[in-house]
């Protein structure tokens, strides 16, 4: 399971770079072809808010994997040993209990009835349903982190390292 997070972690972290590098770039065209040029580009705007969508859910089913997501972590700082784990176990069954009906069903849903409708961008005339796919996706990563989550704290009793 360790090996598979990892090199999920790293096709994650790749995808994230790439995703970013594509808006930069992005973005940089926007801003020499309307004050450079004098004719700005028609795309670019919509390309780079379906990047940022991309790139924000990406990152935080990322960042969920690495147990840095954005959390008041008043209560487990404060905790130790197995009162801890326990925290921590309840704490990935909650998120579990949100990504799987909100995420991941809804986000399928969401692509499923923008797939039907044949709903297309306004200028890319790209189908909506490839961006919205990023919801479920992100949905499946956070899924998988966080059920590998939970193995590692039922299985690691030893509560000192936790």
């Amino acid at each position: 399971m360790v090996s598979l997070k990892s090199k999920l972690d790293k096709i994650v972290g790749i995808m994230l770079m790439v995703i970013m590098a594509v808006m930069v770039l992005n973005v940089t065209w926007q801003v020499f072809s309307r004050y450079v040029l004098q004719s700005p580009s028609s795309f670019t705007d919509e390309l780079s808010r379906y990047l940022l969508v991309w790139l924000g859910m990406l990152g935080a089913a990322y960042v969920a994997g690495q147990g840095n997501h954005l959390a008041i972590d008043i209560l487990p700082t404060k905790l130790v040993g197995e009162a801890k784990r326990r925290l921590l176990i309840i704490i990935n069954i909650v998120i579990i209990l949100f990504v799987i009906p909100v995420m991941i069903m809804g986000g399928a849903n969401l692509v499923y009835i923008t797939f039907i409708l044949e709903q297309k961008s306004a200028t890319l005339q790209l189908p909506l349903a490839y961006v919205y796919m990023m919801i479920p996706f992100s949905g499946l990563l956070v899924l998988f982190y966080q059920l590998a989550d939970l193995k590692n704290l039922m299985n690691n009793k030893d509560s000192q390292n936790i």
